[in-house]
């Protein structure tokens, strides 16, 4: 029955078959992706802050190394820019977000245009279908046989429900993979409101020691 309905289908139903494939190998390898971009933030930040506060920055720099996800690299990037100003390392942090968030998009659009392409392809072929239909039945008028014309009716069916098998299940993987994405940049916008504020109150603190040291001295 599946062999029949695949001969059935043609050069069509194949390219829709092939769409299915790609969107859906796409839509694994960023689903893994995705999930190993996410991780504790708050624990991980926490961890970060407590050995910046003991004075160990190159450690701190090696468990952002070793830690995958975009809420790891915004933490090494504030560590390298913890001695620039607020405006600089604002910026820095805003940059790598950006990179960040791009490289989580990447090959998101294969899916969505998947979606959009299938239940195309399928109408697609429901007019070749149909055409092929009305050719065999004015080549065969008056005496019509049934049999003839059922094969272009049954392409023109055949590629539609294909078109919306794929489109359908394409739509959502699309949807989820958007929210995953966007709870990561949560994610990273709460990381880097932390550092931020965190640099803010370490640098407040290390200013006045220093300014007392000296007058001490004096």
């Amino acid at each position: 029955m599946m062999n029949e309905m695949l001969e059935m289908g043609g050069p069509v139903l194949w390219t829709i078959l092939a769409c299915g494939l790609l969107g859906f190998a796409v839509f694994i390898e960023r689903s893994l992706h995705l999930h190993r971009a996410r991780i504790k933030s708050d624990d991980f930040l926490k961890g970060i802050m407590n050995i910046l506060n003991k004075g160990n920055a190159n450690e701190a720099l090696a468990i952002c190394d070793e830690t995958p996800g975009p809420v790891a690299y915004i933490a090494k990037t504030a560590i390298l820019h913890r001695r620039d100003t607020r405006e600089e390392t604002r910026v820095a942090l805003r940059d790598a977000a950006l990179a960040e968030t791009s490289r989580m998009e990447r090959r998101l659009v294969v899916v969505a245009t998947v979606a959009q392409v299938a239940p195309l392809l399928g109408l697609l072929g429901t007019a070749l279908g149909m055409i092929e239909a009305l050719l065999v039945m004015r080549g065969q008028a008056p005496l019509v046989q049934s049999a003839d014309v059922m094969d272009g009716m049954a392409r023109a069916l055949i590629t539609t429900a294909a078109g919306l098998i794929v489109a359908v299940p394409s739509y959502v993987s699309f949807n989820l993979l958007v929210i995953k994405v966007d709870r990561i940049v949560l994610d990273m916008e709460r990381a880097i409101s932390e550092i931020m504020a965190f640099l803010s109150n370490r640098n407040g603190r290390s200013v006045p020691e220093g300014r007392n040291n000296r007058q001490g001295d004096a």
